[in-house]
C-alpha cells in the first residue's frame, strides 16, 4: 500500500513538471493546443468519475451488477475500453449491439445472427427477406455496422453472409472502409451517428408523408404501429412516391403502376430486380431517428452506400 502510494506521488509530480514545460513552449499555438488537450482530457475523466457518483447514488445494485450499470453508460463504456478495461467481452456486446438493431431488420421481415466472433472479427449472417436483397447492404452499413461500432470500437473486421451486390454503374468507385473511431471534431449527433425526425407525431396508420432530412426527401408511414423510411423515388420511373396508394403493406405508384412491399425492404412485386430504397430507422424514446450515413445524394455517395462491409 504505501509503496502504491509513493508511486502515485511520484506521477502527480512528475504531470506537475510536465504542466510547467508545456506552459513554457515558446510557441503559442503549440502551447495553447497542448493547454486545450490536457483540459479536454481533464473534464472527460472528471465528467467520468462524476458519472460513477451519480450512478453509484441511484444504483440499488452493487458488486457486479452496479458494474454492468457502469458499462451501460456511454462516456463509461468508452473510458473502459480506452483502459483495456471493459466488464463485458466483446461478443456479448456485440449481441446486445445487434439486439438494438433486430427490431428494425424484423420490421423489414428479416434479421441477422451473430456466428462468431475470431480474432477481433466478427462473422454475421442476414436472414429472411434481408437475404439475397440488394438494398440488405444498405441496413447493414446503416444499422448494424453503427451499432456495432458504437458498442465494440475495438472490434478489427465485420463480414457478414447473404449480401448481394447491386449492379455498380460504370466507371463509380465503391471503395468503402467503415470508421471504427469517433472523430472529437464531429457533433454529438454525427458521433451518434443517427438524426432524429420530427413532424411525424401526426402521422397516423397507413398514411404516408414526406419529410426532408440533410436535404433529401424521405418518404415515412406507419403500418400496425410500425414505422418505415424509403427514399422518395420509384425505382422504375424515379417519381416520387409520396402520391401513391397504400394498400396494407403495399404501395404503389401513382405514376408507373409499380408496386412495392415496404414490410420486404421494399420488393417490387412487379419486377424481382427492382427495390425501393430503404433508410435504416430506429424508434425508441418516443423519437424516430433515421441513420446519417444512409442519406447521401448524389450517385458517387448512393454507389458507395452500396459497397459491401468487408
Amino acid at each position: 500500500m504505501q509503496q502504491d502510494l509513493q508511486e502515485h506521488q511520484r506521477r502527480a509530480t512528475r504531470i506537475e513538471e510536465l504542466i510547467q514545460e508545456v506552459a513554457a513552449f515558446p510557441d503559442p499555438q503549440a502551447r495553447a493546443t497542448t493547454q486545450e488537450l490536457i483540459q479536454a482530457l481533464l473534464d472527460m475523466y472528471g465528467e467520468g468519475l462524476a458519472r460513477l457518483l451519480e450512478l453509484t447514488a441511484q444504483s440499488e445494485a452493487s458488486g457486479y451488477a452496479l458494474i454492468e450499470t457502469f458499462a451501460s453508460d456511454e462516456l463509461l463504456a468508452s473510458l473502459f475500453l480506452l483502459h483495456g478495461l471493459h466488464p463485458l467481452d466483446i461478443e456479448t456486446r456485440i449481441t446486445r449491439a445487434l439486439d438494438e438493431v433486430r427490431p428494425y431488420l424484423k420490421s423489414h421481415g428479416g434479421n441477422v445472427e451473430l456466428i462468431k466472433v475470431e480474432e477481433g472479427v466478427a462473422y454475421l449472417r442476414l436472414q429472411g427477406s434481408c437475404h439475397g436483397c440488394p438494398s440488405s447492404t444498405i441496413t447493414l452499413k446503416s444499422a448494424i455496422e453503427e451499432a456495432i461500432n458504437k458498442a465494440a470500437p475495438d472490434l478489427d473486421g465485420l463480414k457478414v453472409e447473404g449480401v448481394t451486390e447491386p449492379p455498380v454503374r460504370p466507371g463509380i468507385p465503391v471503395t468503402f472502409v467503415p470508421s471504427r473511431r469517433k472523430d472529437s471534431s464531429r457533433s454529438a449527433e454525427q458521433e451518434n451517428g443517427w438524426r432524429v425526425v420530427t413532424g411525424l407525431v401526426s402521422l397516423s396508420d397507413g398514411k404516408l408523408k414526406v419529410v426532408t432530412v440533410q436535404q433529401e426527401p424521405l418518404l415515412f408511414c406507419q403500418i400496425a404501429g410500425t414505422y418505415y423510411a424509403y427514399r422518395n423515388r420509384c425505382s422504375h420511373c424515379d417519381a416520387p412516391l409520396d402520391n401513391g396508394k397504400l394498400e396494407g403493406t403495399t404501395l404503389v405508384c401513382s405514376s408507373c403502376g409499380r408496386r412495392y412491399d415496404l414490410y420486404r425492404a421494399g420488393r417490387c412485386l412487379d419486377a424481382p430486380d427492382l427495390f425501393l430504397q430503404p433508410v435504416p430507422l430506429l424508434a425508441e424514446g418516443g423519437q424516430v431517428k433515421v441513420a446519417i450515413s444512409a442519406l447521401a445524394k448524389d450517385d458517387t455517395s448512393e454507389a458507395a452506400l452500396s459497397a459491401p462491409i468487408r
